[in-house]
């Protein structure tokens, strides 16, 4: 009976024996696992002559001896001489260290499986009885194929429950950006991220549907804000989520659109790493640009604009923004300003700019509920108070924002229409 197990080979001395592509694959493998492998053969191809160049493997341009099993923890024999194999498969027994003998897999002590990678687990199919690695293979393809949709939804999108069951020392946080709100927009490597989440500290923006996917026990922390009301400061979020990684969990910050996008991920990234808690971010879907695209609204256009600038309300006009306004030589996105409209439109029209420019304000822009408003900029505020506009919402100025632009583009939602009235 065979038994797979999985072997920890980084930084360990793995001896290669064979210099053909056969030998050039295994050691790629090796190489992937972080194992220091060392290549014996007198002659090599040319792909393991670049790694040895490049410094990736060590090579003994000889023939192989018994000596080169001393301090090695694995050997892979693959010389093309089934003879040449058995011997060296002869001294691994000898020696009590596993061998691979690629020609004959019947003369080794261990078997490679033929396997399929999703992030950090490994599938791997392998016989179970006599060595037969083109069937392992076949079977494998076979299995790939008929369930590929199954794999993809579950193990490549993070749908499998994929947190580690032993507690470690040292945990990590992983801002993750979950998109405007569509979960379809949720990237995979968010997904994925999530799978192994012991804890998710989460917004009220963003696709929060995906929490109903969650593995029973894992921790959801709601630190969402809403206009004028901000329950969690963001001091106790970074605080939330230092002290969570500080227990050994796996913490991930589940933020709407990017964490760099007005996200301020970057505050959480620093709050990380001055306690020394190891941080990464997963970049998600920007609102600033999902959200118009959504309604049919493309931020640049040939022809017509070719920049973007793109604002936080609450900070108010820049002078870039205001310039590309009046002289409608970009589009303007603002993020965060319905509550600040009327200071806005004030501005843009004091600095000089048309009272005829087009805006639309589209809000819960990617979900069910999302409505498209459009009005020049001197009716907007107007408009938008009389169908009552409500954030979350991305306000979109200049010349791409008038309607009939992409006759084609679909819009999602009801559309209050005012440019021509």
């Amino acid at each position: 009976m065979t038994t797979m197990l999985g072997l920890e080979l980084a930084g360990r001395r793995v001896l290669v024996v064979g210099g053909g592509p056969v030998a050039a694959r295994r050691v790629q493998g090796l190489l992937t696992d972080a194992a220091h492998v060392v290549v014996v053969a007198p002659a090599v191809c040319e792909t393991l002559r670049d790694q040895h160049r490049w410094g990736l493997v060590e090579w003994h341009a000889r023939e192989v001896a018994e000596t080169d099993l001393d301090d090695v923890w694995l050997v892979h024999t693959a010389t093309g001489d089934r003879g040449a194999d058995a011997a060296v498969a002869g001294w691994a027994r000898d020696r009590r260290v596993f061998c691979v003998a690629a020609g004959d897999a019947a003369q080794g002590s261990a078997r490679t499986p033929a396997t399929t990678r999703s992030g950090d687990v490994l599938v791997g199919v392998v016989s179970n009885g006599p060595p037969d690695p083109a069937r392992t293979a076949v079977v494998r393809d076979g299995l790939a194929e008929r369930v590929r949709d199954v794999v993809d939804e579950h193990l490549r999108e993070g749908r499998v429950d994929l947190r580690a069951r032993r507690t470690v020392d040292e945990g990590r946080v992983v801002l993750v950006g979950g998109g405007p709100g569509d979960l379809g927009l949720l990237t995979i490597a968010g997904r994925r991220a999530l799978a192994v989440a012991d804890v998710v500290v989460v917004d009220r923006l963003g696709p929060v549907e995906v929490l109903d996917e969650l593995a029973p026990g894992v921790e959801v922390i709601d630190v969402g804000k809403t206009p004028g009301h901000h329950p969690v400061p963001q001091h106790e979020i970074g605080r939330i989520l230092v002290e969570q990684a500080q227990r050994g969990r796996v913490v991930v910050r589940l933020k709407g659109g990017d964490p760099f996008v007005y996200g301020r991920g970057g505050e959480e990234v620093l709050a990380c790493r001055e306690a020394g808690v190891p941080v990464e971010v997963i970049p998600g879907v920007s609102s600033a640009l999902a959200v118009p695209a959504a309604a049919g609204i493309p931020l640049t256009h040939r022809g017509t604009v070719g920049a973007v600038h793109v604002m936080n309300g609450h900070d108010g006009w820049s002078q870039a923004g205001l310039v590309g306004l009046r002289d409608a030589s970009c589009t303007v996105v603002v993020l965060m300003g319905v509550a600040v409209l009327a200071d806005l439109v004030g501005r843009a029209l004091e600095f000089g700019a048309a009272p005829s420019t087009p805006v639309a304000i589209v809000e819960s822009g990617t979900t069910g509920a999302q409505r498209v408003t459009r009005a020049p900029l001197g009716e907007i505020v107007r408009v938008a108070g009389r169908v009552g506009v409500q954030a979350p919402a991305v306000i979109v100025l200049g010349d791409v924002a008038a309607p009939g632009l992409l006759d084609a583009s679909p819009a999602l939602g009801p559309e209050h229409d005012t440019m021509t009235t």
